[in-house]
């Protein structure tokens, strides 16, 4: 057995013995370290010897062979992990995959459901109060307001569910929420929340089945949980229901997609990144920023549909 590799199989027994690692965990890094040690090999270099720019030439080669950015970011870390085990042995005086840049990982862009898919959700909700009464009727009734105000404000369903009764104080266009680290902003309400809100309230405001006692809460939307609150997992559970009742997949729909959609159709309708980030309660507009696909998508139509060369055959 080579140095390299007496040196690879006491960092293994050092992770199986002091770290616990599991088989699977040894068997990754294993495989990890062995497709590394074959490109030191091929490129003449021994494990030891190895510097910083050594290691940055496997990563390259590894992106050019099509390895996605998390695969790479693996194998650096087992990398990584050799020789901090070969720095404290003494091995080596300094450990070369000290300042190597992990590869970046394309940052998912948000799942989003369309327009005409939100009005069939919201319509649905509607609908489903037909010929309710009782506390049937106010629970769907309350789903429906809860769909109309998520898509109006672009709200977290945390926000949403908690809120409490005092924000119907003031403008009745305009709901004040605390959000993340207790930071409050403005969101407008739209007429169909309006609306919704309306009817809900009305509902808690009849003595029928007891609902009344509704109007005696903190929250606005009452619950006999823990929280004494709606809770989200009930809600979400609801938005699923409503989902196949729309004939939408409901892996697709959560409380959390239609505040991506929000966001998103406002966007593709020509708001700033900076009012969104602002409605959506985001500390850094580095979080909204992911939403600059659909800006991009929009600046592509505008190019396609009206610049005076874009339908011009080459």
């Amino acid at each position: 057995m080579s140095d390299d590799r007496r040196h690879i199989a006491a960092f293994l027994e050092m992770m199986a013995a002091e770290k616990g690692a599991a088989v699977n965990t040894l068997d990754a890094y294993r495989r990890d370290l062995d497709d590394y040690l074959s490109f030191l090999e091929r490129s003449e270099v021994g494990l030891v010897a190895a510097r910083k720019d050594t290691i940055a030439r496997y990563l390259r080669e590894l992106s050019q062979s099509g390895l996605k950015p998390a695969s790479r970011a693996r194998r650096l870390s087992a990398v990584r992990q050799l020789y901090k085990f070969l720095e404290a042995e003494s091995v080596v005086a300094e450990s070369p995959a000290t300042g190597v840049a992990a590869p970046t990982k394309a940052r998912a862009l948000p799942k989003t459901l369309s327009v005409d898919e939100v009005d069939r959700l919201i319509e649905g909700a509607a609908r489903a109060a037909d010929g309710l009464s009782g506390r049937d009727l106010v629970r769907a009734v309350r789903h429906h307001c809860l769909l109309e105000m998520l898509y109006a404000t672009g709200m977290r369903v945390s926000e949403l569910i908690s809120l409490p009764r005092s924000v119907l104080k003031g403008d009745p266009r305009l709901l004040g929420i605390r959000g993340k680290g207790g930071r409050e902003r403005l969101v407008p309400l739209n007429t169909g929340a309006r609306v919704a809100l309306a009817r809900y309230l009305a509902l808690g405001s009849s003595p029928e089945d007891g609902v009344s006692a509704m109007v005696t809460t903190r929250y606005l939307f009452p619950s006999r949980s823990a929280e004494g609150h709606l809770t989200r997992q009930r809600f979400a559970q609801d938005l699923k229901e409503t989902a196949i009742r729309a004939g939408l997949d409901p892996d697709r729909v959560s409380p959390h997609v239609l505040r991506h959609a929000f966001a998103s159709h406002l966007l593709d309708r020509g708001a700033d990144l900076r009012s969104v980030q602002s409605l959506l309660g985001h500390a850094d507009i580095s979080t909204t920023e992911i939403y600059t696909h659909v800006l991009e998508e929009r600046l592509k139509r505008l190019v396609t549909e009206h610049h005076p060369l874009a339908k011009k055959s080459p």
